[in-house]
């Protein structure tokens, strides 16, 4: 999928984070590995807007056009069925992001004229290789290109940057860990993985795919529109539930950018 003339397709929120209790990791992950990312291409329907205001828990055929738009064009809102919940939440924030309109759960005329008139991520490395993941930590957003096309487009939530010593046990012994809590920007690769939950000294981490070291995209309960993380990228559960089966190992990771808050 592209955007443009091969347009590229391309939780609730406290206190700026995002707790997506409302629907299991199971459920997330057969509604949206059961439904590909749909190519944008020039000969592609007009989107027309709803134009209605739509608000956290909104429910209806508004929102379920909203849903659709969003998968459509790469982002990834979870099951279509017309509940505007945490998982609708994340890919709009992602699609407001790249679209640079200031990230809120209220989704009014201006979100909806985006909706009809997309714009496409950011490109970070013009001569990357075609299948790739860019993450980028000024907008908070991570795209996977596959094959030279946008696959999927998610909100992300990197190193938050304030230094840390925390004591935990590991290995069988009381340690304590210090770190600056920084997402390194470079060219990298994904290496490991795991599935399902995996402990680090750190807490848990989702489906992690390591990338940098001990560093990884993996899903987190809380992923919030400023950075939180130790180091790793955070992802959406519903993102990280489908994520290992888009993306393999050795594909280059390029990490550009600087959150600024």
């Amino acid at each position: 999928m592209g955007v443009g003339r091969r347009l590229g397709v391309a939780a609730l929120m406290t206190a700026g984070a995002v707790l997506l209790s409302s629907a299991g990791v199971a459920s997330a992950q057969t509604a949206t590995a059961a439904a590909p990312v749909a190519a944008v291409r020039a000969e592609t329907p007009t989107f027309v807007a709803p134009g209605k205001t739509l608000r956290l828990g909104a429910k209806g055929t508004a929102v379920k056009a909203l849903q659709s738009r969003l998968r459509e064009l790469g982002y990834q809102p979870g099951k279509i069925d017309g509940q505007y919940g945490g998982t609708t939440l994340t890919a709009l924030w992602a699609f407001q992001k790249v679209n640079g309109i200031s990230p809120t759960s209220t989704v009014t005329r201006r979100t909806w004229n985006a909706l009809e008139a997309p714009r496409a991520p950011r490109v970070l490395v013009p001569r990357g290789k075609p299948t790739r993941v860019e993450v980028n930590l000024t907008q908070q957003v991570m795209v996977l290109y596959v094959d030279g096309q946008v696959k999927l487009i998610s909100h992300t939530s990197s190193g938050s940057g304030i230094p840390y010593c925390e004591t935990a046990t590991w290995q069988g012994k009381t340690q304590k860990f210090c770190g600056d809590a920084r997402t390194p920007t470079g060219d990298f690769k994904t290496t490991w993985r795991r599935s399902g939950w995996h402990k680090s000294y750190l807490g848990q981490l989702y489906n992690p795919i390591f990338f940098n070291g001990g560093i990884a995209f993996h899903g987190a309960l809380s992923v919030p529109l400023a950075p939180a993380s130790h180091g790793c990228v955070r992802l959406p559960m519903h993102v990280a539930a489908v994520l290992p089966g888009l993306l393999g190992t050795g594909v280059p990771v390029h990490v550009r950018g600087k959150f600024v808050r």
